[in-house]
Formats: C-alpha cells, structure tokens, sequence
C-alpha cells in the first residue's frame, strides 16, 4: 500500500535548508562554521540531500550475512583443538588458525573440527610447498574450503625481508596451480592502518598491493582475501570498505577476474591504549559496527586487553560476545548493505574511491607498488601521515577517553603487562625498511609507567 504520511507536506531542497541554516548562523560563514575537512582532504557538510547528493555507487553485495571469526595462535595441538571447540560451541562461526611452524600437523588440528560447516582460514607464516599440499589434502578429503592466508608483499612491507630468499611468489603460483581445494592468494592490509596511513592511502595501497599479485599469478581462480583494519571514524570506515569492494571490482574486471573480494575485518591497534582500557570495548565495538554495515564477510574482533595480555579465554570471550550482541540481538545481519542510499556514506564511498584511483594510478605511473616499497617512498608517505595524526593526539585535538582526555591518575599497569606493548626495537639487516605499526598513546603511556616506578 502506498504511504501517503507526508503527502501534505512540500518537499525541502537542498537550496532551502542552507537558508534555514544560515539564518539560524546570525551572520556566522557558513562553510567556516559547519564544514570540516577530513585528513584524506574529504570537505564534510552538514547535511547532504538528494538533489546534491543522490549518486548510489551500487557495491557489489557480499552476499551472506557476517560470519564471527575466532582466532587461535597454534602453539600446542590438542590445546588448539579444545580451544576451537569450546569458540564454536560459544557463538564463533568460523576460526583462523596462526602457524608458525611448518612442522605443525595440519591434519590432526582440523581432524576433530566440523570444517565442513565453518570457514577455516590459516594464517601462515612461513612458505612451503609441501605444507600447503598437506592443507589441500585435508580440504579434498572433508570437502570443504580453506583460506591460507599468504602474504609475501606483507611480509616484506611489515619484516624488511621476505620469507625466504628464494621466488616468494613461485610457491603461491604452484598453489594456485596445483592445491584446487584451497584458496592461496591474500592480502594483508592491517599494516597500512595500524602504521598510520590515512583512508586514501590505505585503499590507494591495498589496490597497488592487489595489482602486484594480478601481475605475478597469472591464474587465480578464487576468490582473493583481503584482511583490513577498521579504525574510529565510524561512517569514514564503513565507506572505506564500500570503495574498497568498488576498487576491487574496477582492477579485479581489467585482469577478467569476475569473482569479488572476500574481506575480513578486524578492529585497528592504533587507538588501543594501556591505560583505562575498558574503553577499549567501546572502541572495537564501533569498529564491528563499521566493518559490519561496510559490509565485511568476516569480522575478528580484538580483545580488550589484546596489547598487553597473552591470549586468554575471558579476553576471548568478551570480544567474541560483542559480536554475537550486535548479531543477535542488535540484528546487523538481517538488511543486505544497509549503507546503501545514505546520501552521506555514498557521497563518502564516491570520494574515498576516486581519490584512491588517483594515487594507486600515481605509484602504478612510478614503478608500482614493489618498486616504491623498495625506494622507502611508501614508508615515508605513511610516516608523514602518522605524524600528523600523531601531532594532532599530543596536542589534544585529537583525543582518546582515559589517555589524554580525563585520564585516571590512579591507573597502575606496570605489574599486569604480559606482553611489551611498545614498538621494539630489534635492530638487523633487512632488504627495505620495514613499516612499522604504533600506537598514538605509546609515547605518554611509557611517561606513565615511568612515573609508576619511582617512590
């Protein structure tokens, strides 16, 4: 039946409400007053309208509701399996293994777990032919499919070095061609986030990055992962995964690569603070929001306490509840992209987008990702970045509950750190400089804990 509610009422153009607006403005500017401007050079408005604003960007729809993944650092075997378990019987719907050791038994890990009614997703931090062989042995026989997360580009970008001296990219090529039953190709974008890069940057540099793998696998025929970090700027962040789906679309057709992304979504480390941090679960909790309605496939969430405690199960268990609240009883899954239409977020979506192309076509015109990797001119331009957010932390402008706003000069951490939450510094011989992830309060939490030594 067709709604009549506003039939009497005329409708409002944008022209109109900028009148209203700059009446009620007593003769302050208009632009100075209410228009702000984003670090990506984004002007944001205060209202935006239909007859301005009305482009719909038409994101590509991930196609199934949002999947809980619970992640496991694999060090003992039957301890990972009781921990997987116990995530699965609690509300986690797909887990993501860590591996460090080639020699871990793959097979006995995911022999007592339902694989074939859960994403599996192995983060795998070395490169071996025979290990992934192993992993598509599994795949075959439990007819189900597993993501190896392999990053080689990542691993170079965030170590200095790559995995091995040899072809880096021959093993994942060898993967593609010979491991059907696995997915191999991925892309670790967190870095770029959690370094201090601004939205653009991490879009423009996850696209070059992506470019890089189309040019070096000549055969991919699955889907790619690509593994994001979501920071605070809540509408900022959901229209940031919206462009990234749009980018993707756009390079993915120009190498006839028809399928679409997968994303995996995961809460920035770089406003997580040491101190007052339960505010920290307000923060994550926002983040999934994002990542949720930006329209991710899978959201990780990060623990509360994740910078300087081991992993532990009520860490685990309060993150992994923050979303199963906003799944289930804040119901984020029912509304398929629920972003779009919202004048504001399309209207972001479009300019994140096109300023991303922009920079990503500027390193392709310079000799690609690779090549500016490996000149230190992507570490310098995240750096520059970083240290204007940095500036604008020390000063207050920009500011975080509990650190550098209203802080609680009662709070003592120096005896509940597991964990070294500080950047280390380890100093070794790499091929390029490595970009290095940093937190904003690092510096004032040290000043803290400094403080906390002395009588």
């Amino acid at each position: 039946m067709k709604n009549n509610l506003f039939k009497d009422f005329e409708p409002v153009s944008s022209k109109q409400w900028k009148q209203q607006i700059q009446y009620e403005l007593k003769g302050a500017d208009y632009n100075e007053t209410l228009v702000w401007e984003s670090p990506e050079g984004i002007k944001v408005k205060p209202f935006y309208h239909a007859d301005e604003d009305a482009n719909i960007n038409n994101v590509p729809s991930s196609n199934e509701p949002f999947k809980i993944l619970q992640n496991i650092f694999v060090f003992d075997i039957d301890k990972s399996i009781k921990k997987a378990k116990d995530a699965i019987a609690r509300g986690a719907e797909s887990l993501r293994f860590t591996i460090e050791n080639e020699e871990t038994d793959v097979a006995k890990l995911l022999s007592n777990i339902e694989i074939e009614s859960i994403p599996i997703y192995l983060t795998v931090k070395f490169l071996s032919d025979s290990f992934l062989q192993k992993v598509n042995a599994v795949a075959a026989t439990r007819n189900t499919t597993i993501y190896c997360l392999i990053d080689p580009i990542h691993q170079l970008a965030s170590d200095g070095n790559w995995f091995t001296s040899q072809d880096n990219f021959e093993v994942v090529n060898s993967a593609i061609n010979n491991c059907k039953n696995i997915n191999v190709v991925s892309i670790n974008a967190t870095l770029y986030q959690n370094a201090g890069a601004t939205i653009v940057q991490q879009l423009a540099y996850t696209l070059a990055h992506l470019n890089e793998y189309f040019n070096k696998y000549k055969k991919i025929e699955q889907p790619i992962v690509i593994e994001t970090a979501v920071g605070t700027n809540y509408f900022f962040e959901i229209a940031k995964l919206r462009a990234l789906r749009l980018l993707f679309s756009a390079l993915a057709k120009e190498y006839d690569h028809t399928l679409d992304c997968h994303i995996i979504a995961t809460p920035t480390k770089r406003n997580k603070t040491l101190y007052d941090y339960n505010v920290n679960m307000l923060r994550t909790t926002t983040e999934c929001m994002s990542a949720i309605l930006g329209g991710a496939n899978v959201v990780s969430n990060l623990a509360y306490d994740a910078i300087y405690h081991k992993d532990n199960e009520f860490g685990d268990r309060i993150s992994r509840n923050q979303l199963l609240v906003l799944k289930h009883e804040s119901y984020f899954d029912k509304v398929e992209n629920p972003s779009d239409g919202a004048y504001y977020i399309e209207s972001l979506t479009s300019q994140l987008a096109n300023k991303a192309l922009l920079l990503f076509k500027d390193i392709e015109a310079n000799g690609g990702f690779l090549h500016q990797l490996k000149e230190g001119t992507i570490q310098k331009k995240i750096q520059e970045s970083a240290q204007k957010e940095q500036e604008l932390f020390d000063s207050g402008k920009e500011i975080l509950l509990g650190t550098n706003k209203y802080p609680n000069k009662n709070d003592r951490m120096s005896h509940d750190l597991e964990l070294f939450p500080f950047v280390k510094i380890k100093p070794r011989k790499t091929l390029i400089t490595p970009i290095i992830e940093k937190r904003l309060a690092e510096k004032i939490e040290q000043e803290r804990l400094e403080t906390e030594k002395q009588p």
